[in-house]
């Protein structure tokens, strides 16, 4: 039996995709949630642009 395959797994919150434990997250495990920089990039695109119709400026309504 192959050496990985008691790794623990999670599910990307983005694409969906099962995704292993790495080395690199054993201090972060817990708040990973994303398989890939990728994925962690997409994960919300509107989030980082502001929303014109939501500005805080004057009104164009009387």
């Amino acid at each position: 039996m192959p050496h990985h395959a008691d790794r623990p797994t999670k599910v990307c919150a983005v694409c969906g995709r099962p995704f292993q434990w790495r080395k690199k997250w054993k201090d972060v495990w817990e708040e990973v949630r994303y398989c890939s920089d990728r994925c962690r990039k997409r994960r919300n695109p509107s989030a980082n642009r502001s929303n014109p119709s939501e500005s805080s400026g004057p009104s164009s309504m009387p």
